[in-house]
């Protein structure tokens, strides 16, 4: 912001981005990459505060946020993130307005469709399949199946994911997997652990999220990972998800490399 005789007078675009620039890099430039997460957790939050302070729709909000997805992932690309999930849909979401949901559903299947031709990421889905319309399910599933030998970031969709609804159903398909295998209530018991209840998660085989990014100036979870989030690290972001920049990320970056992960101690 310039001054003249009192007056502020904003910075003129080009001028404005060419600062950005110059600020990025140099946070880029300070950032110690052996501190950099393995697997960073993304609330996508503010699409639609954001469409409505710039006289937009709702879905047009949502458009919005899903063309940012594919920056940040290559910002993480760069920064050589290795696993990055998307919270895209909760199951609280399903519960909206049909005229809002059905074009957030077409949004979404778009997103993934196009994570999955852009060749460079591992896409896998997170969330209750069942919960889902079947096209929104197909595209899940093509999506996992072709993309299952790329070898760049593995990308989880969650999409009609709950953190209970996670943890629920982990306890079904242990106490089904064990019905299958004769096991009784008794022995069951005997050998339920946390390991055991993780190898029955959305996310199983995976790291768990070092880092969990929250846009929008929110400060909860909103029941994401809450199984996988027990030692991670929160950076909350005041800025709506479509204008989420990569000085932010950057940001976010910087900020959980200064600290001391105690892991409860």
């Amino acid at each position: 912001m310039l001054r003249t005789s009192g007056v502020r007078i904003p910075y003129p675009p080009a001028l404005r981005n060419l600062v950005y620039r110059l600020y990025a890099r140099r946070v880029e430039g300070r950032l110690d990459h052996a501190q950099v997460p393995k697997h960073i957790g993304v609330i996508l939050d503010g699409n639609r505060r954001w469409a409505r302070a710039d006289g937009r729709t709702a879905e047009q909000g949502h458009q919005a946020g899903a063309a940012k997805i594919g920056e940040l992932l290559g910002w993480c690309e760069e920064t050589e993130v290795e696993v990055v999930t998307l919270w895209l849909l909760s199951t609280d979401n399903l519960d909206r307005p049909e005229a809002e949901l059905t074009p957030l559903l077409g949004i979404i299947e778009n997103t993934v469709r196009d994570l999955a031709a852009d060749g460079r990421w591992r896409v896998h889905h997170v969330g209750n399949r069942d919960l889902l319309p079947e096209a929104t399910q197909k595209v899940l599933k093509e999506s996992e199946q072709a993309t299952v030998d790329n070898s760049g970031i593995l990308v989880n969709v969650a999409v009609g994911y709950g953190g209970r609804q996670e943890i629920a159903d982990a306890v079904r398909s242990l106490l089904l997997d064990h019905a299958e295998r004769g096991t009784s209530f008794e022995e069951l018991a005997e050998i339920v652990d946390i390991d055991l209840i993780s190898e029955h998660l959305y996310t199983r085989g995976q790291p768990d999220p070092d880092l969990v990014i929250r846009t929008s100036g929110e400060q909860r979870l909103s029941g994401f990972m809450l199984w996988q989030s027990a030692h991670s690290e929160y950076y909350f972001c005041e800025v709506f998800w479509p204008a989420f920049r990569k000085v932010d990320f950057l940001r976010a970056l910087r900020d959980y490399a200064a600290r001391h992960r105690r892991y409860g101690f």
